[in-house]
């Protein structure tokens, strides 16, 4: 299943198609700004029964300086078979479009910007043949935003900064500047960075602290994205807190908490199982019993 982080990373640059130029720049390839930029069908798929798509492809037109492919994947891992599928790509749009090809990875983590950076060949040592070597965009590279008034300046690198330095100690920060940056910005402008972030953020502890910047810096948006982000962030602070019912009511009462006990109470996100397990801990002689009839 492909994950939000994924969708995110990605279709940031179908969203906003210039965003690419600005973010060579920050990464230090200054690249010419195209004249115009075309998305592109991303379904790679041959006659073959064989389905092969790129995550978004833009083509980026310069009078000055021609045309190119740029092929944009989202990675949240590393992944032994994806440089092969990656030469793939690059090599089946440079036959198809018979435009140069370039490919850029966006990632979360260092290790997995480390592993996608590394040149891969297709061929042996002595006839490497096809050598892929990625631009990579992530923690290790992107600009750490954390001025309200240079996230103004670009709301995209922005947004695309705080997903990829989601794990960041200054994420807060981060977030915090993006959130300030946003107020007073029309909503048709502000929902998808909203929406975006969100997504890029994901299951993170920092979602949790987008929420709460959406639900107090930018209270004023009414649109759809921005409710349901706060409702999101509701039901989850729901659930936390009848997870943590759970076990205040074995603590007061003096149960051991195995911390595998701990770990799938506070798991859980099932509300009407939380309910089941808090009546249960009223009268469970150990952690464990919590669980049964289930």
């Amino acid at each position: 299943m492909v994950s939000s982080p994924h969708e995110a990373m990605h279709r940031i640059f179908q969203h906003d198609t210039r965003l690419f130029s600005r973010v060579s720049k920050a990464l230090g390839f200054d690249l010419p700004t195209p004249d115009s930029i075309t998305i592109l069908p991303t379904d790679l798929t041959e006659s073959s029964p064989v389905e092969r798509r790129v995550d978004t492809l833009l083509r980026l037109d310069s009078a000055a300086h021609g045309a190119f492919l740029l092929a944009i994947e989202a990675q949240g891992k590393k992944d032994p078979a994806k440089p092969a599928s990656w030469a793939y790509y690059t090599a089946y749009l440079w036959t198809k479009y018979r435009l140069p090809t370039a490919l850029m990875v966006v990632v979360q983590d260092r290790s997995t910007a480390e592993w996608a950076e590394r040149p891969v060949a297709s061929g042996p040592p002595q006839l490497p043949t096809l050598v892929l070597k990625p631009l990579v965009a992530g923690p290790h590279n992107m600009p750490v935003i954390t001025d309200p008034a240079e996230a103004r300046d670009d709301l995209a690198l922005a947004a695309l900064a705080a997903i990829t330095h989601a794990d960041d100690r200054d994420i807060g920060a981060i977030l915090k500047a993006l959130s300030t940056a946003l107020r007073g910005v029309p909503e048709d402008i502000a929902d998808p960075i909203i929406e975006f972030t969100a997504q890029g953020l994901a299951k993170r502890p920092a979602k949790h602290i987008w929420r709460k910047l959406v639900a107090v810096d930018l209270s004023f948006y009414k649109s759809y994205i921005s409710e349901e982000i706060r409702d999101e962030g509701r039901a989850e602070g729901a659930v936390r807190r009848a997870a943590e019912d759970v076990l205040d009511i074995l603590e007061v009462r003096g149960i051991d908490i195995p911390e595998a006990v701990r770990e799938r109470i506070t798991g859980c996100g099932d509300p009407e199982i939380l309910r089941h397990w808090h009546r249960r801990a009223v009268t469970a002689p150990t952690a464990e019993d919590v669980f049964t009839d289930e």
